[in-house]
């Protein structure tokens, strides 16, 4: 027959849940919660104490000493303030701890609708998680889902960048969409900056230097441009071992689907991962592997005295890919077909990187001379250019 829950020591209540196992030097202890007055306190007896010993045991004052204890208790007596009593206190702490931090629960119900919402209306699981989140903040530092104007004083207060406030205010405006409401949208300026691309040398130290796992997700990125999600999302029929291809065919941000021919390395690492689940990478959250990276990133920038390791990230391989793919092909529709870019804007950035990291005058080139026309056909095929023609010999080159 199993033991039945004590009364709690403040109201004398039987309705007591159990809150989870206490580790004390004399064992293991039962907590309880009062669900009339929220009192916590412990079991009077151990578990795993003698017969003898629980005699003993049974007169041990309790986790949390009860209220009615702390009645005659006296703080913050000074000269010019008045004592005060710990019972009255302790409401007024738990009333400012409170409206900081927690959130009411009907907006907690209004946020599950919006995000139930956005699910329906087909916006992507990132999207939504990005989109609750930025509102809970602003609720945790005082604004009203019902007040706009809250929604503008809580967002002048946050320390966020151009890029975030923005994010902000489009989850507020869509979530007034849903309530068939709108608002005057404060002005918020997002000036685009050049990404940090950092040398082929760093991104190999972060490869060799992580994990299995995590090793083989950064040269993913490093040789297909994928975003973090998209490569999260790879499923092993899509890896093609026999002939090294990987196929994305659950693109993030309304990109194309995309294929790649990937190396022998790659495709030997890929395998060597265990097969427990449909994705290659597993069905835990990208952010895991986010952490696990930042880690490694860390421990690496000091070990070697490398400060500019720390300033990659998961999507600085895809910045570096499409730098050194135009610089290697000077074909910016290439790039953009590459990286799955709706509108050509987003990717004429990399032609100002691209200008500015290599010298044109410094450019070294593979040259072939011939006049054989299958050998010719053979070169344009691999991306050698036409140059010239002198006499019968044709001149091609491309660039290393």
């Amino acid at each position: 027959m199993s033991k039945s829950a004590p009364k709690c020591l403040v109201c004398m209540s039987t309705k007591i849940w159990k809150d989870g196992i206490r580790q004390t030097n004399q064992g293991k202890k039962q907590r309880y919660i009062c669900r009339e007055c929220g009192y916590r306190f412990t079991e009077t007896e151990p578990n795993n104490l003698s017969d003898s010993n629980k005699k003993t045991s049974k007169n041990r004052m309790p986790l949390n000493t009860p209220f009615k204890y702390l009645s005659n208790c006296q703080i913050c007596v000074s000269k010019t303030k008045a004592a005060k009593n710990l019972v009255k206190v302790e409401p007024q702490q738990e009333t400012a701890k409170r409206e900081g931090t927690n959130i009411d629960t009907d907006t907690k119900g209004k946020l599950f609708e919006f995000s139930w919402w956005m699910k329906k209306q087909g916006y992507a699981e990132e999207t939504n998680k990005t989109y609750i989140g930025c509102l809970k903040m602003l609720l945790k530092k005082g604004a009203n889902l019902y007040d706009p104007e809250s929604i503008k004083d809580s967002l002048t207060r946050q320390n966020w960048s151009p890029n975030r406030k923005l994010i902000a205010i489009n989850s507020y405006t869509l979530y007034l969409k849903m309530n068939k409401a709108t608002w005057e949208k404060p002005r918020c300026k997002v000036s685009r900056k050049i990404p940090f691309i950092p040398t082929e040398k760093e991104l190999n130290t972060l490869i060799d230097k992580s994990g299995k796992k995590t090793s083989t997700f950064l040269l993913l990125l490093k040789e297909t441009a994928m975003r973090c999600g998209e490569a999260k999302r790879i499923l092993w029929t899509d890896l093609d071992s026999e002939r090294r291809i990987i196929i994305l065919n659950e693109p993030e941000k309304g990109s194309k689907p995309r294929a790649w021919k990937i190396s022998i390395q790659l495709v030997a690492m890929l395998n060597r991962l265990p097969k427990k689940s449909k994705k290659i990478f597993g069905d835990g959250p990208v952010d895991t592997m986010k952490n696990s990276f930042f880690r490694t990133r860390k421990r690496l920038a000091t070990i070697l005295n490398e400060p500019r390791l720390q300033r990659i990230s998961f999507h600085t391989f895809r910045h570096w890919k499409a730098t050194t793919l135009y610089h290697q092909t000077k074909d910016i529709y290439y790039v953009k077909e590459f990286l799955g870019h709706k509108s050509i804007k987003n990717t004429e950035i990399y032609i100002t990187i691209e200008r500015t990291l290599f010298d044109s005058t410094n450019d070294e080139f593979n040259v072939k001379i011939t006049k054989d026309p299958e050998e010719i056909k053979e070169l344009l095929e691999t991306g050698f250019d036409y140059i010239c023609q002198k006499d019968e010999l044709i001149f091609l080159r491309k660039r290393k």
